[in-house]
């Protein structure tokens, strides 16, 4: 009767706990995170380079294990209640995962418990939305605070640089030296404007000698021949001096015929002598100066068979002088030229290793500016630096069959359960009846 009972209370209590305790279903996913780095870099010509490296988080050669990061914020408190609300539950009736981190692998895999197949798959499904959402959170943080710093040091060198470009524009303004071209055209004008006056001389020198060879020839200086050509185109000193050389040819003939004191020979000097004070009076009035009837004669140009070659050699010494004139007005103006040009070159020379320190500066401040840019954008695209992106490698599962209460487990515990307690009365009994007295 004992072990009767005993078996019944086995298998009663194994249908109970069969009948009472719900069916519970698990939801299976996996996920991953990938373990390879990247980098990029970006060269702006003239200036500088930015890079950015995504080194993978399994690089570290510590014991550190991003995995185990994420198995934390996976089993936080933000992301489970983030997925209980989804599905309007409590913290409670959510429960938490199981996660595993499967060694020598990437891999994690995530276990929900649920009281049907579809509450397990749904739990696992709003658990990795939120644990997406809160990493979401993390890298949006993280770049803000990143955005934040990077921004700091943009504005500094954004001041710098308009400080600079302000200060070179400046420079330029009050020294009106802009470029470095302008000392090397400044340099080639003024190497231009000594081959001019180098030619320019060497044309004075030669219209000198020729000057000196005319005078030579004439025996007239070159003022002598300007004077002469002056009187000689004067139509006025021309007839004084035809008047003056008909009396005295008069006078000439005249004395070989009469004494001094006849009447004819008297009025026809009179007439030499008015011809002559006309003659001086007018050539003094040409020539600005007085001048003897010598003088007159050394600068007529019929005074003999030879006139008109003369006048032809005089016009060529006025011109040859009108030209040495001219060419040593050039040489001259050149030559104040050349000074001025010279006297700013030293200036703008001096000028320019300034010029030069700001155009470095402004350089240095678009190289930091332009490299903070980079960096800012470039780092606004690396989002995934300290939380890496994860992969779902499997789906979260619809179970097609109750993981617990395990029937099997619980018939099997029966059984044993029986035979154990059957074979213990079975022995008991044996041992009482070998115990037994005999009737004999």
């Amino acid at each position: 009767l004992l072990g009767l009972t005993t078996n019944i209370a086995f298998w009663a209590s194994a249908f109970l706990y069969l009948k009472i305790t719900p069916s519970t279903y698990i939801s299976y996913s996996a996920v991953n995170l990938p373990g390879s780095s990247t980098n990029a870099n970006v060269s702006l010509p003239g200036i500088g380079q930015a890079s950015y490296e995504n080194i993978s988080p399994y690089a570290s050669s510590s014991s550190q294990d991003p995995r185990e990061n994420y198995k934390f914020i996976a089993q936080s408190e933000p992301v489970l209640k983030a997925a209980a609300a989804n599905l309007n539950m409590s913290l409670g009736e959510f429960g938490e995962p199981r996660i595993k981190v499967v060694d020598n692998t990437t891999v994690m895999t995530v276990e929900f418990k649920g009281t049907s197949p579809h509450e397990a798959q749904n739990k696992s499904l709003a658990f990795h939305k939120a644990l997406e959402a809160r990493l979401n959170q993390l890298r949006t943080q993280e770049a803000v605070r990143r955005d934040v710093g990077f921004q700091t040091g943009l504005n500094s060198s954004q001041k710098k640089l308009q400080i600079a470009q302000k200060n070179l524009s400046d420079y330029k303004a009050s020294s009106g030296l802009n470029s470095d071209a302008q000392i090397k055209d400044l340099t080639t004008n003024i190497e231009e404007l000594r081959r001019q006056r180098a030619e320019v001389l060497a044309s004075q020198q030669q219209t000198s000698t020729r000057l000196q060879q005319l005078s030579a020839n004439l025996k007239l200086s070159a003022p002598q021949a300007t004077d002469a050509f002056a009187l000689q185109t004067d139509q006025v000193f021309q007839q004084n001096l035809k008047n003056y050389s008909d009396a005295s040819a008069t006078i000439v003939v005249l004395e070989s015929k009469y004494l001094p004191d006849h009447p004819i020979l008297v009025s026809e000097k009179a007439k030499r002598d008015a011809a002559q004070s006309a003659l001086l009076a007018r050539s003094q009035l040409i020539l600005g100066r007085p001048a003897n009837l010598e003088t007159i004669k050394t600068l007529n140009l019929s005074s003999s068979a030879s006139g008109n070659s003369r006048e032809l050699l005089l016009q060529q010494l006025v011109t040859v002088q009108a030209d040495q004139k001219g060419l040593a007005t050039q040489a001259q103006a050149i030559d104040e030229q050349i000074n001025l040009l010279e006297s700013r070159l030293k200036n703008l020379t001096q000028q320019e290793s300034k010029l030069d320190a700001l155009k470095r500066d402004m350089q240095v401040a678009e190289a930091v500016f332009s490299s903070t840019l980079t960096r800012l954008d470039i780092g606004k695209s690396n989002t995934f630096g300290s939380y890496p992106l994860i992969q779902i490698l499997t789906e979260p599962s619809l179970p097609d069959a109750p993981t617990e209460p395990k029937k099997a487990y619980v018939y099997l515990g029966a059984v044993l359960g029986s035979l154990f307690s059957s074979t213990g009365f079975l022995l008991l009994w044996l041992r009482a009846n070998k115990n037994k007295p005999s009737k004999n």
